[in-house]
């Protein structure tokens, strides 16, 4: 479980492709406080670190479905991407609650600047079963991308916009999102779980 605050945008130095899978090798400050089978979420994307590399660096693996799931099937050495590890129970949720299960990748349409700040719209494809499971955003909802807990405002059927302040563009691999960019999103779980139980109400 995760909370949608990221603790560093660290960059990927390895990718090695074994089948199906894809292992992947990220150089970060917190390397040797992880252990072997801890949850890392990486960009969105909660994956086990299965080996540590002893030079400031760990590997974690992520199967097809992922791949398939996400854009991590997308990363090359040099790209950055979001890590948080998981929740401590005994600490604030400063995000919202996160699982780490990307629910689909969106596309970036637009970045608007605004005073400093930044508005990013990202389109998804709508399937209507998802949609009526509560896999869709709200306005002032919660909604993750990329690993990110943000708030959706100008909630559309399809697409939605959220703000980036210049604290969360510096610290994440927002800096590194470009029209045409994909992202993974994760929908808010408490909405998926309303939804499923008013369709036993019905």
């Amino acid at each position: 479980m995760f909370s949608g605050i990221v603790e560093e945008a660290a960059r990927v130095v390895a990718i090695d492709r074994d089948g199906g899978n894809v292992h992947i090798t990220v150089d970060c400050s917190f390397a040797g406080e992880l252990k072997i089978d801890q949850s890392v979420a990486h960009n969105g994307v909660c994956l086990t670190v299965v080996s540590l590399n002893g030079d400031g660096t760990y590997t974690v693996t992520a199967i097809q479905e992922t791949l398939d799931r996400s854009n991590l099937g997308d990363l090359k050495p040099g790209d950055t991407v979001n890590l948080e590890r998981s929740m401590l129970m005994n600490g604030r949720l400063d995000g919202h609650i996160v699982q780490g299960h990307v629910d689909c990748t969106a596309t970036c349409e637009a970045i608007e600047e605004a005073d400093g700040s930044r508005y990013y719209k990202f389109r998804y494809p709508v399937d209507k079963e998802l949609a009526r499971k509560g896999y869709v955003t709200v306005e002032k909802g919660s909604v993750t991308v990329n690993g990110v807990s943000l708030t959706v405002c100008d909630s559309e059927p399809d697409s939605f916009r959220v703000a980036i302040i210049p604290y969360t563009f510096e610290h994440t691999n927002f800096k590194n999102i470009a029209v045409g960019t994909r992202v993974n999103i994760e929908f808010d779980i408490i909405g998926k779980y309303l939804s499923r139980l008013m369709e036993f109400s019905r």
